[in-house]
């Protein structure tokens, strides 16, 4: 039997005067929670101790809330770092600064509403270009870009927010990078590479500046991606891990289909339930997480508002909690290649809730048989060397960072916080 046409009239009316729900939306009840976590964010504006992090800019003018006048301070120091690392190159195809780098400092500006067709400016997207072509003719004779398919996809997905065409090379070895399934380390699929990768892709798609062919083929890799980034949820909720996972649902947030929505809340219950316990201290991270908290992706940077913005957040600088006197002990061990790696093992005892970074430099002053070296990026400090053998980017290793037996940490050496009686293992590995 048919429904009667003023029936349908109805549905059809509700349907379009309702509410529409987002694509896994954040709970009811959580404002307080996400307003402390931009505030957390925000503080990490006021430690002059090393670089600004143009990431951190991004994800703050990508909330809701605003202190518009510390975001404003943080842009200047950002202009004053990237002219400091840009007016020393000779060439526009220097390594300094990295694709990445300048991608995210690229975003930082657009996100800013500066004025980015000045001279000064246009010669910052042509290095970029310059550099992406590097990494291109790298992908042709060594089978890698120079510097890693993370940092190439957000150098395309930068260009592509600034309205800037892509070299269709770049994006064709970017697309086979993915169906070859490039993004990882073994076996161990990297999320965040294929979510960062997905929103570069989904960005040159709405573009149209390019051929049907190379659109199709886009369309088919953007399924790949989250067909991927969904196979990877653990029982938790995280896609990946916990911290891969911001990345991952600003790529589902900006694909918008409703068909995976119970894995992208559930992804998002995981991020919520982080926050609360504290998981989320490095400022990189919690930039990449602060687009999340308010439905956003860094797609949303290319139609950022930067006239109505609400100045609704103050901040005063609070002492940091000071740490208990309780003490555990944790085992220290360096792994390698035999003949190449020294052998050393021992128990360290430190302050309860010492980071492994802390721990490192106690057992270098107790110990004259151990050494290690640390380079500061981005996204916190980075072991590059122990007892004085160096990760090498020619040689492809790293030093891994293991809880015993050969459990991999996802956090940096200052982040996390080794439990009493752990063993911590600094194995010189293969990437």
């Amino acid at each position: 039997m048919m429904a009667p046409p003023w029936l349908v009239l109805v549905v059809l009316v509700t349907l379009f005067l309702s509410p529409q729900v987002k694509l896994c939306d954040l709970p009811e009840g959580n404002t307080r929670l996400v307003q402390s976590f931009n505030l957390k964010l925000l503080r990490t504006t006021f430690d002059a101790s090393g670089e600004p992090n143009p990431s951190v800019y991004v994800g703050l003018r990508l909330s809701e809330d605003h202190s518009l006048a510390r975001e404003a301070e943080y842009l200047q120091r950002l202009k004053t770092s990237l002219r400091s690392i840009t007016s020393s190159s000779k060439s526009s195809c220097q390594e300094e600064p990295s694709t990445g780098i300048l991608a995210l400092h690229l975003l930082a500006l657009k996100a800013s509403c500066e004025d980015l067709g000045t001279p000064e400016r246009k010669k910052l997207f042509t290095r970029l270009k310059c550099q992406l072509h590097e990494d291109k003719k790298q992908i042709v004779t060594e089978g890698d870009p120079k510097s890693n398919y993370y940092q190439y996809s957000l150098g395309i997905l930068a260009l592509c927010i600034n309205d800037k065409k892509v070299d269709v090379h770049v994006i064709q070895k970017l697309l086979n990078a993915e169906e070859q399934n490039k993004f990882g380390h073994g076996e161990t699929t990297s999320i965040d590479t294929e979510a960062m990768a997905g929103l570069a892709l989904l960005c040159l798609k709405r573009s149209r500046l390019y051929p049907e062919d190379l659109t199709t083929h886009t369309s088919k890799v953007i399924r790949n991606v989250k067909e991927k980034i969904v196979m990877s949820q653990s029982p938790e909720g995280a896609l990946g891990n916990i911290y891969s996972t911001p990345l991952a649902v600003q790529f589902l947030y900006a694909l918008g289909t409703s068909n995976n929505k119970q894995k992208c809340s559930k992804a998002v219950d995981a991020l919520l339930e982080a926050v609360k316990q504290g998981k989320f201290s490095n400022p990189m991270m919690m930039s990449q997480l602060m687009p999340v908290l308010h439905h956003k992706s860094y797609l949303d940077v290319a139609k950022i508002d930067c006239f109505n913005n609400q100045d609704n957040l103050f901040l005063s600088l609070s002492p940091g909690v000071t740490p208990g006197e309780d003490f555990i002990h944790v085992q220290l061990s360096v792994e390698g290649t035999p003949g190449l790696v020294q052998h050393f093992t021992q128990v360290i005892q430190v302050p309860s809730r010492s980071s492994l970074l802390d721990i490192l430099k106690t057992a270098q002053n107790q110990n004259s048989h151990f050494t290690f070296e640390t380079q500061d990026t981005l996204s916190g400090a980075f072991l590059t060397s122990v007892n004085g053998v160096k990760a090498s980017l020619e040689e492809r290793t790293y030093w891994q960072l293991l809880k015993h037996p050969n459990i991999s940490l996802i956090q940096g050496i200052a982040e996390y916080k080794p439990e009493d009686g752990e063993h911590i293992i600094l194995r010189l590995s293969k990437w």
